[in-house]
């Protein structure tokens, strides 16, 4: 089967949970959080709820289980935390709720974003992984980042990868 024939059979209706992980903007400065909303209802897909929650590892991880937990969220996308500063922490809290991690979406994030920032683009720990039958995105908090990731990798396949990740082999 082509990759087009296998995207034809993705998943529809999908519902998208947004969490930005900060301990220092609020609801009025929270771009990225922002942009997510409008990129996610432009591109057809349900907008289920935002969270804010602080760089802590137990915080991060409650509210993407909440959001793993909830029959109306399919994806789970945070902002925020993917870098080597001490309080980025959204790696460690994610991570080890993945069941299969999706390497490609962090090896192409680095990529793309090295054609836009150069060597600093090794400095990002986004990542991605399927939980409880639904996709996870961790990544950076910049604007420019979520941006990238949604136009160029998410959108395009979040309803292919769950297609392939739902399917039932007759």
């Amino acid at each position: 089967m082509s990759v087009e024939e296998h995207r034809r059979e993705g998943a529809d209706d999908l519902g998208f949970l947004g969490v930005t992980v900060t301990s220092s903007r609020g609801e009025s400065d929270d771009v990225s959080g922002a942009l997510l909303r409008r990129k996610i209802g432009g591109a057809g897909y349900r907008w289920v709820a935002s969270h804010r929650v602080s760089d802590d590892v137990p915080a991060i991880r409650e509210i993407t289980v909440r959001g793993l937990e909830d029959e109306a969220v399919d994806v789970v996308v945070l902002t925020g935390g993917t870098g080597f500063s001490p309080a980025d922490l959204t790696v460690e809290a994610v991570v080890p709720l993945f069941d299969r991690i999706v390497d490609g979406f962090g090896e192409l994030f680095r990529s793309l974003s090295y054609e836009e920032i150069g060597p600093a683009a090794m400095l990002s720990r986004a990542c991605a992984g399927l939980a409880r039958g639904k996709a996870v995105f961790a990544l950076p908090g910049s604007p420019k980042a979520v941006e990238l990731a949604l136009d160029a990798l998410i959108l395009p396949e979040v309803s292919h990868l769950l297609g392939q990740a739902r399917r039932v082999d007759k």
